[in-house]
């Protein structure tokens, strides 16, 4: 079994690859997660959108409209992020139709994408048990991002994640969460920031092909 392709909406293009990240509210987990990625991609390739990568957000409570919370502005400020014109969305069916590969802050986020539909399970994964995933892939089994295209590589990676997801098995259930710090200090929602940077930094290594800069 594969990953749909071209699921039929209007205005899909198959010549890009839509990353969604979902946590409830989309003003603290998945906004940061959304803009590390853009910012690791950008620093990786000279430009967020580099290669046909398309990043976004959503929550299943999303907060529709309110911008993110302001000790996530300050985690995004650490890393030298971009956190401006941030707008908070709720999770449509839209959203999972156009994404490529979702990923979420938790395993409840995480089955609540697959049970909107879709054909979302072999697309779905939460952050965490994506990068696992993808640490077991040996990237030379992947297409080339500069002779095949970045998108195509893109999504050899989810295919090779999804079957995987069966044999390799997370040493605990939370190991695969990323906890919410809203309403919490500025110490905690930094701590969860470095979290999710160190869950996306092999992530974008296999999805680009370039290692990050040291």
């Amino acid at each position: 079994m594969t990953a749909p392709e071209g699921r039929g909406i209007a205005g899909y293009d198959s010549s890009s690859f839509r990353i969604l990240h979902v946590s409830t509210g989309n003003v603290c987990r998945s906004p940061i997660t959304e803009r590390l990625t853009r910012h690791a991609l950008s620093s990786r390739l000279g430009d967020p959108r580099g290669g046909g990568l398309i990043v976004e957000s959503a929550g299943t409570w999303g907060h529709e409209g309110a911008p993110m919370e302001a000790n996530a502005e300050l985690v995004l400020a650490d890393f030298g992020a971009d956190y401006s014109g941030f707008v908070g969305r709720e999770l449509l069916d839209e959203h999972v139709i156009r994404a490529d590969l979702v990923l979420t802050a938790t395993r409840d986020h995480r089955a609540q994408v697959i049970s909107m539909g879709h054909s979302a399970g072999l697309r779905t994964f939460t952050l965490k048990e994506f990068t696992r995933l993808v640490r077991a892939i040996d990237p030379a089994t992947l297409p080339d991002p500069l002779g095949d295209g970045m998108v195509e590589r893109a999504r050899a990676l989810v295919r090779a994640a999804a079957a995987l997801r069966g044999w390799l098995l997370a040493p605990s259930a939370e190991a695969d969460e990323v906890n919410d710090p809203y309403g919490a200090p500025i110490t905690f929602f930094r701590s969860i920031g470095e979290e999710i940077n160190t869950a996306l930094d092999p992530v974008v290594t296999a999805l680009t092909g370039v290692p990050a800069r040291r």
